[in-house]
């Protein structure tokens, strides 16, 4: 069964998250996934980053380098990945036990399927699970994986996605323009290429904490989605629902504060 398992390529973009990476680079080897290439890609921490990769050498590939930012550190691990399926964790965040196995078996099963994605769990700095609403609310969209329903509503989970690197080829790199919305612009390319298809069970935990994009920034993260979506769609009720709709989230997050 060794042999038949498609090779995964990971890759970790990193930037002074040593207080978190540890257990990122740890959930990915603990799936004791036997056909892994995983690499992490560092913008030129300065914290405890370094020490902490060191700890792994032979078991990861890892560069230290400035970068233009995650996306380009992103890009840089794309270009440098040779499996058959990739995907990227953030260095906050982290797998679920089985995770890889759990993509590998679904790519066997659907030789066809060219990118999925699934279900995941919201945690604070201290990995305590928060925001399970968010996580049901999400869960409901993905009854519907189309491109419409991606126009109304990022139901989308980054750490919990997969792809083919041939689907890799064809839609090419992320946008170095942007800086919270690289994924949900990624997901509306994709899209034009391919179906979605989506997986029930939890793959991943999705981290946030003060210093993240989702936790301090989520304001400009959503006027920058909406940006995006401009990119891709022209009609007038879509933006104004997709407006609405990242309105009423703001005042939920506000409520909460």
């Amino acid at each position: 069964m060794k042999e038949k398992l498609p090779k995964i390529s990971i890759i970790t973009p990193s930037f002074n998250q040593g207080q978190f990476i540890e257990e990122t680079i740890q959930s990915v080897l603990n799936q004791k996934y036997p056909n892994l290439e995983y690499i992490v890609i560092d913008g030129g921490s300065t914290d405890n980053t370094l020490d902490v990769l060191k700890k792994f050498e032979g078991k990861l590939k890892w560069i230290s380098e400035k970068d233009k930012g995650q996306s380009d550190g992103i890009n840089k691990g794309f270009k440098m990945a040779t499996g058959d399926i990739v995907a990227w964790l953030n260095s906050d965040d982290y797998y679920l036990p089985g995770a890889l196995h759990e993509v590998a078996r679904f790519f066997i099963k659907n030789p066809k399927a060219q990118w999925v994605t699934g279900d995941y769990k919201i945690i604070n700095a201290e990995g305590k699970e928060i925001q399970k609403y968010i996580v049901w609310y999400k869960r409901l969209l993905r009854l519907f994986p189309t491109f419409g329903m991606l126009s109304f509503a990022n139901y989308i989970i980054q750490p919990s996605t997969f792809w083919k690197s041939n689907l890799l080829k064809r839609v090419g790199l992320l946008d170095l323009k942007l800086h919270f919305e690289m994924d949900y612009e990624y997901w509306l390319r994709m899209f034009q290429q391919e179906k979605l298809h989506v997986l029930k069970k939890r793959l991943s935990a999705f981290r946030i904490h003060k210093n993240s994009k989702g936790g301090s920034q989520y304001k400009k993260q959503f006027r920058e989605e909406v940006v995006t979506l401009k990119k891709y769609s022209s009609n007038r009720l879509i933006l104004f629902l997709h407006k609405i709709h990242n309105m009423l989230i703001i005042q939920v997050y506000n409520s909460l504060k």
